[in-house]
């Protein structure tokens, strides 16, 4: 059902370690001694709380409570750092500097200056333990395997200061690092030097989709409001101070009890189903529409075909029985909380 060279990568990165790559990743700074208190107002999570090594997930919304972005903020000391989905960065550098008034703010687009790679998997910093050598000078004295959340810091690789920032996205412990873009081939030389493979795409998203990681772009848009994806936990703060979309997610949490018309979900499909559905397809409880497929994998996991997908409040419960519409025809799936569960018995 998976094919072999996807099943080897995705063992690799779930049980050692393997590459994975952000090329997709932009960088926004922000220096200034407002910078945090400017983003406090904008931001959905608690900014000011971030001391200098700690970072948080967080999301940009419209009055209205929907997305327009999601990114992590990374507080370096000097400057924050946002990491968001390089499509963006023009875009948010752009809004972000016209909302600078009488600040001390300074946004620039950095993403060119930057080049990002993920080492993904349980073995990933006793592999980095051998070629990096902690910058004390600017990050403290903590070490990399007491990285946890978005805690960073500064080390070097040959000499160049080398960002490295915890994440676990994918399910399984990382680490991922930003050099300059003109060390990038070091970069990659060193990492291969310690026998890592470059992750699979497909088995980096079977990964992503079985952790129940919603992708901005694929499975959250700007029609999106944060509660319907769940990622509350990790993205709004609830005792912060005003910020914008503020109301609406209050009113949500409070008086509608964290209520939504839609939720994030995993499927699960029948084992007899072996072709991949498409995202976009509707989900359904009869001749009801109920819901949308987002992403869809094969699963080296449950060695089934999964998906995330948003569905009617009614039927987001584990075990919920539905159909998927595959072309003219129909396949069942099975409503799941998120992560998926460890196997599909």
């Amino acid at each position: 059902m998976v094919n072999a060279t996807l099943i080897q990568s995705y063992d690799k990165l779930r049980e050692t370690a393997g590459l994975v790559s952000l090329s997709n990743r932009g960088a926004i700074s922000m220096k200034g001694s407002d910078c945090a208190s400017y983003l406090q107002g904008l931001l959905t999570n608690d900014i000011s709380g971030l001391t200098t090594g700690a970072g948080c997930y967080a999301a940009y919304l419209t009055p209205q409570g929907r997305m327009i972005a999601d990114m992590r903020v990374l507080n370096l000391g000097d400057r924050l750092l946002l990491d968001v989905d390089s499509a963006l960065s023009d875009t948010l550098t752009s809004r972000f500097s016209m909302l600078v008034f009488s600040e001390d703010v300074q946004v620039n687009d950095e993403s060119s200056a930057w080049y990002w790679v993920g080492v993904r998997g349980p073995g990933a910093t006793a592999c980095l333990e051998h070629i990096l050598k902690l910058e004390r000078t600017l990050s403290g004295t903590k070490a990399l395997t007491a990285y946890q959340g978005l805690d960073n810091g500064w080390w070097v690789l040959n000499g160049k200061p080398v960002l490295a920032v915890s994440n676990n996205e994918l399910g399984v412990p990382g680490i991922d690092l930003g050099v300059s873009s003109a060390y990038a081939g070091q970069m990659n030389e060193q990492l291969e030097g310690l026998g890592l493979e470059w992750g699979n795409a497909g088995a980096v998203e079977a990964l992503r989709v079985e952790a129940g990681t919603p992708r901005f772009g694929i499975d959250m848009d700007q029609d999106t409001i944060p509660l319907e994806a769940g990622i509350e936990a990790r993205a709004i703060s609830e005792t912060k101070g005003c910020y914008v979309g503020q109301e609406v997610i209050i009113r949500i949490l409070h008086r509608g009890k964290g209520r939504v018309a839609r939720r994030l979900v995993g499927l699960i499909f029948s084992q007899d189903h072996t072709t991949e559905s498409a995202s976009g397809e509707s989900v359904y409880d009869g001749h009801e529409s109920i819901g949308r497929v987002m992403s869809t994998v094969l699963s080296p996991r449950l060695d089934r075909q999964i998906a995330l997908a948003y569905v009617q409040r009614a039927y987001t419960a584990p075990g919920t029985h539905v159909e998927v519409a595959d072309g003219e025809s129909r396949v069942a799936a099975e409503v799941t909380a998120l992560p998926f569960p460890p196997s599909s018995a």
